[in-house]
């Protein structure tokens, strides 16, 4: 019985082959990528996970971020670090889920300044400051690149070197009988995929952007969210992988309530790993989601050795876990084979994790999130954005906004100007609720107003410790 399945197995990729080689709108590279990537999945390497065997990592595996040493003083010293480093900003993402369209990174965020605008200000300041050359690499899939060429073209004249490359282009595959979506007549944009940001290392390679950025003399690469606010240059993490020689370096961040379902790093077999929920079975998943066992969550800010990446992509020994992500293109059942950057920590020599502050996550995925950063409890300086000292709890504030916010110009619609938050613990806001300007909320605040009713916030209410249902409430 299992020779058979191997013969099918055989069969549906021989298929696959021929159909993928007749494929001319991407790279030889891509399509070998693309069929490594099934063979792989076919084959059901999928590791599994023997719960006994996991250790938590010690502080030497996750290093707790005060013991890194500081960086040197003098600034032809940090301009010698700075040289080394590349950034890179994973930028592939559209911003549908917030209503717009085009790449997410020109969403703008506060002061009037875009994801991108705040990036390129941080790094030309770094740049102006220590007269170093740290340039700013934009990954962009197929959906997001055209545009994101239009846009860079702004920052023409900053003193900063932009380059951008694609990640690689997969065609979906039809689950039926194993075959690309695209051969089968859907030449469109919805016959392929962006594999996930795990592509980020053969993409570097395939665009020759790592040849180039190792003759250079550039030795590691900053990789992180364009939407992570936090995600800057550091000195001492950088300071601390060069004097250790750690290939790679995953931040962390203590885990609270809201990141239960986020990855996180464990020492198994002597190495150390990200684990995700995914792979957890069934009977662990709140043991996973507990945050008193698993402490720590992965931003996914990673730093990673530009010759290590070139040894291992160039080997094939990146084999990440692969993700499938089925979908549905005009009633047909597709899937995407999808691999995650931080999932290839096991695969590099003296990777290490470092237990990271949560300033330095602070993605933006929803309007609640806009919210907070465009809010008083955040100030944009040279780019960076910075907490508000005044708020006296480390943790932000929770907010919940209902659907009426979701898509970004209806949450600007809805407020008048954002409200004062720092003395805010919750949110919660449901129904069609406009707010005013000069808003201050404190503590618990609960809004909620009534189907086919319209609950107008006045302008410079103070709403402590209230839940709101009416405008009498108020």
């Amino acid at each position: 019985m299992a020779s058979a399945t191997v013969s099918s197995e055989t069969e549906k990729l021989s298929k696959l082959r021929s159909a993928v080689s007749g494929l001319n709108q991407i790279s030889e590279s891509e399509k070998c990528g693309f069929i490594n990537l099934v063979s792989r999945y076919m084959s059901g390497e999928a590791e599994h996970i023997e719960w006994s065997k996991i250790k938590t990592p010690t502080d030497e595996v996750v290093v707790p971020y005060n013991t890194l040493a500081q960086p040197p003083e003098d600034s032809a010293q940090i301009r010698k670090l700075l040289d080394k480093l590349a950034v890179l900003k994973l930028n592939g993402g559209l911003g549908t889920t917030m209503g717009c369209t085009g790449p997410k990174s020109v969403i703008e965020v506060c002061n009037g300044l875009t994801f991108l605008d705040l990036i390129v200000i941080q790094i030309e300041s770094l740049n102006k400051k220590y007269g170093c050359n740290v340039p700013l690499l934009l990954m962009n899939s197929f959906n997001t690149h055209e545009d994101t060429l239009k846009i860079v073209q702004k920052y023409a004249k900053s003193n900063i070197k932009i380059h951008t490359f694609n990640q690689s282009q997969y065609p979906r595959l039809v689950v039926d009988d194993y075959l690309p979506l695209p051969s089968k007549g859907q030449a469109g944009k919805d016959g392929w995929y962006p594999p996930g940001h795990g592509d980020v290392f053969p993409a570097l390679l395939n665009s020759g952007k790592l040849d180039a950025l190792m003759s250079q003399g550039k030795e590691y690469i900053f990789v992180a969210n364009s939407d992570n606010l936090g995600a800057i240059v550091d000195l001492k993490i950088l300071n601390h992988l060069i004097r250790n020689q750690n290939e790679y370096c995953m931040e962390v961040t203590p885990k609270t309530l809201a990141d239960v379902k986020g990855g996180t790093l464990i020492s198994y077999d002597g190495r150390v790993q990200l684990l995700e929920i995914a792979q957890v079975p069934d009977k662990h998943v709140n043991e996973f989601k507990s945050i008193e066992k698993f402490k720590i969550f992965n931003t996914n800010n990673l730093w990673v050795n530009l010759k290590a990446v070139k040894r291992l992509v160039t080997a094939n020994a990146l084999k990440m876990e692969i993700i499938p992500n089925p979908k549905e293109v005009n009633g047909v059942k597709v899937l995407q084979l999808e691999t995650a950057a931080g999932a290839a920590i096991r695969f590099f020599d003296h990777a290490i994790g470092v237990n990271a502050p949560r300033s330095r996550f602070l993605p933006v995925k929803a309007s609640s999130d806009l919210l907070l950063v465009q809010s008083d409890l955040y100030t944009v300086s040279d780019g960076f954005v910075v907490r508000n000292k005044a708020r006296t709890n480390p943790e932000n504030p929770s907010i919940e906004l209902g659907p009426e916010f979701k898509k970004v110009a209806d949450f600007q619609r809805r407020f008048k100007s954002i409200p004062s938050i720092v003395e805010l613990d919750s949110l919660k806001v449901t129904g069609d609720v406009w707010f005013g300007a000069g808003i201050t909320l404190k503590g618990k605040v609960t809004i909620t107003a009534k189907p086919g009713e319209k609950l107008q916030i006045p302008d410079k209410s103070v709403l402590k410790d209230k839940e709101i249902k009416s405008a009498k409430d108020i």
